[in-house]
Parts: C-alpha cells; sequence; structure tokens
C-alpha cells in the first residue's frame, strides 16, 4: 500500500524546513506520495519535486488557499495544479496581499499585552516574507518562554478574543475552487475538523463546495483527532467526496502526528489519489 501525504509546508510559508528538506524528512518517513501545500504559495513547488524526484517519491504539486466563508478562515488545498497557471499565481498574490499590515497590527497587540518586540522576533522565523503568518509569533513567542509550546500559544494567544488576533479578509470560496480548478487541480477542503462551525454550517460550507465543483475532504490528518478520523469518514461517505489523507506538517516534533505515525485513511472511502497511476 502506498504512503500517500498530501498536506505539507516549507518555509516558503509558514513550514521551518527548506522544500528539499521537507521531501528527505518525508521520505525518511516512509512517504512514497508528497505534496506540498504552502500557504497562498507555490514558490518552492520547483524545488520540491526536484527533490522529490531525486528520493525516488512520486510529487503532486500543491498549494493551501487561504478563505473567508461565513465570516470564518478556512483552507481549501488544491492537488495536481499547475503551478505556472497565470490565474492562480495572481490570485494566490492577491491573497497574500495585506499580510505585513496584519502582522504589525499583531505584533501591536501582543505589544500591549506586554510581549514586546514581537514583529522583529517572528520575522526571524520567517522564509517568505509575504507570507508572515500568526505560526512564526507562535514560534516566536515559544522561544521567549512566554508559553512552553505553539499549542499553548494558540490556547492564550492569537485566537478569537485573545491578545494578537487580528482577521484577515481572505480570498472567497469560490475564487479559491475557480483557481484550482482553471490550473486544472483538485480542491480540497483541508482539516474540516478544526473549523468552529456548528453542523448545519459545516453542512452549508460542504453543500457550497461541492456546487462550485469541490469532491474532497480531508479525513485523515494531523489536525484532526483520531475520533475526527471516523467522523470526517462517515461525512466524506454522506455527501460523497473523495478523501484525502495529510499530516499538515509544518516542522519535525511541532505536529501532533509525523509522517511515519498516520494512520491510513478508514475502509470503505475512495481516496482522492485513486485514478492518479
Amino acid at each position: 500500500m502506498l504512503k500517500v501525504d498530501l498536506h505539507c509546508h516549507s518555509n516558503v510559508s509558514d513550514g521551518v524546513l527548506a522544500p528539499a528538506a521537507v521531501a528527505a524528512y518525508a521520505r525518511k518517513g516512509g512517504v512514497d506520495v508528497w505534496a506540498l501545500t504552502d500557504h497562498d504559495e507555490v514558490g518552492g513547488i520547483k524545488a520540491a519535486r526536484t527533490a522529490a524526484n531525486e528520493l525516488g517519491m512520486r510529487f503532486v504539486a500543491g498549494v493551501e488557499i487561504s478563505v473567508t466563508w461565513a465570516s470564518e478562515t478556512v483552507h481549501i488545498v488544491g492537488l495536481r495544479i499547475d503551478e505556472d497557471n497565470r490565474a492562480l499565481i495572481d490570485g494566490l498574490a492577491a491573497t497574500r496581499n495585506g499580510r505585513e499590515a496584519r502582522a504589525r497590527e499583531i505584533s501591536a497587540q501582543l505589544e500591549q499585552a506586554g510581549i514586546p518586540g514581537a514583529y522583529e522576533g517572528a520575522l526571524n522565523y520567517v522564509g517568505n516574507p509575504d507570507l508572515m503568518s500568526r505560526t512564526h509569533f507562535a514560534r516566536y513567542l515559544v522561544e521567549i518562554g512566554v508559553c512552553g509550546s505553539t499549542s499553548e500559544v494558540f490556547r492564550r494567544y492569537l485566537t478569537e478574543g485573545k491578545p494578537g488576533y487580528v482577521p484577515h479578509r481572505w480570498a472567497s470560496l469560490e475564487d479559491a475552487v475557480g483557481w484550482i480548478r482553471g490550473a486544472g487541480g483538485i480542491p480540497v477542503i483541508a482539516h474540516p475538523g478544526r473549523y468552529k462551525f456548528s453542523e448545519t454550517a459545516q453542512g452549508a460550507l460542504f453543500d457550497a463546495f461541492r456546487q462550485l465543483g469541490g469532491n474532497a475532504i480531508e479525513v485523515v490528518t494531523g489536525s484532526h483527532t483520531p475520533d475526527q478520523y471516523a467522523t470526517y469518514a462517515e461525512l466524506a461517505r454522506r455527501y460523497g467526496f473523495l478523501a484525502s489523507r495529510g499530516t499538515d506538517f509544518h516542522a519535525p516534533g511541532e505536529a501532533r502526528v509525523e509522517f511515519a505515525e498516520l494512520p491510513p485513511l478508514p475502509a470503505g472511502l475512495t481516496p482522492v489519489w485513486h485514478d492518479w497511476f
């Protein structure tokens, strides 16, 4: 059975390792089919593809697009995209616009909470200045001892109602799905268990996604608990979605599940990669 990982980040967005180093880490973890899906950016794909080929892994070009839907941030992964598609490139550039201003406002709020210099500190963790994110701030807060882990940071800071939370208006669901499909790709709702939607709102998201041409969700992902694997397997069956799988890797030791530990998809699902090879 192929070990497939279709959700991964490098330092081109908010990961720690360069694309080639992520490829090597994935291969060490036994991955056979690997996608790089950086946030709102495709600049690491060519290096990732070269490294994967050299390591004997099948490579899938991907991206993870930030979307605002029902006043919440939702992530849509695009798989098997053409990273040179002009509409996709332009759309991602528009989505990235405004991240620096948001980062400076995050820093200002943290300073008011007694944590000065957060912008400069977070910048030390940034591989791509256009993609400064909350994760970079979280790593800095761990570095200076404010919190013991990035998960603790997100319990105390940077989330709604906590110091350092600054919402941002991302792409629309229609735009994100359209850019992915226009680039020949497959849209996938990333880690649906992470969103704070009611059952009704989640159903509305799935319906809207399907009407726009989306037909896959992540079922097994490092962002889900084991209980959620079964929950989203059942929802994939109910809605007729293809099922995807990926660690949502950002850095060694930072994820809930490492490459070698991620379980296979539950039985009775059609993998999103079922007809790729």
